[in-house]
């Protein structure tokens, strides 16, 4: 294996938006998302969420396969349904940098790509001149029936990195899961670290 991690911009992000959309629907379709979504929006999500200006999108490869990846942009950048919880908690959304999602492949976690997507988030962020970064988790009760037994939340890992849930600090977003005809609101826990 050689792996790589480093962020795609221009024509080679363009370029890889099919390989992370179907990326994205692999790895969320596990728990605890259980998301059942579409290469078409994906692609859409992933461009819009791109095109924001400063944005960052860290890959990591496998050679040249991509096997995971990392999206951060300025919270003032978002979405209202992203914004809006701060906007609740009358958290300023201008000094903070809000990391999208960090997906990998199962058979390339615990190697170091989880600390590396957040060295260059951090990073970007730094430069940007971000005070905070922040990003959401989908909350879950521990009796989920579909919660495999060996799972393992990432709590900790986030923890060791400095983050902390923030108290009412929750949205919703809304998604299909499996199983389900249509989408439905599911609840978010944001979390947050001074930089």
């Amino acid at each position: 294996m050689t792996l790589a991690v480093r962020p795609l911009t221009g024509t080679a992000l363009r370029a890889a938006l099919g390989n992370l959309a179907r990326l994205r629907i692999a790895v969320f379709a596990a728990f605890p998302y259980l998301y059942s979504g579409s290469e078409d929006y994906e692609r859409e999500y992933l461009a819009e969420f791109t095109a924001a200006p400063d944005a960052v999108l860290v890959a990591a490869f496998d050679g040249d396969r991509i096997v995971g990846a990392a999206t951060a942009s300025p919270l003032i950048a978002q979405d209202d349904y992203i914004r809006a919880p701060f906007v609740r908690q009358g958290i300023d959304s201008a000094p903070v940098f809000y990391f999208g999602e960090s997906v990998l492949l199962p058979e390339y976690r615990g190697q170091g790509i989880g600390h590396a997507f957040f060295d260059q988030r951090e990073a970007a962020a730094r430069a940007y001149g971000a005070s905070h970064a922040s990003f959401c988790a989908v909350v879950r009760p521990a009796d989920h029936p579909r919660r495999p037994a060996d799972y393992v939340p990432l709590d900790a890992f986030w923890q060791r990195r400095g983050y902390a849930p923030v108290p009412g600090l929750t949205g919703e977003f809304h998604w299909q899961e499996h199983g389900e005809a249509g989408e439905s609101a599911k609840p978010m826990q944001y979390w947050m670290r001074a930089l």
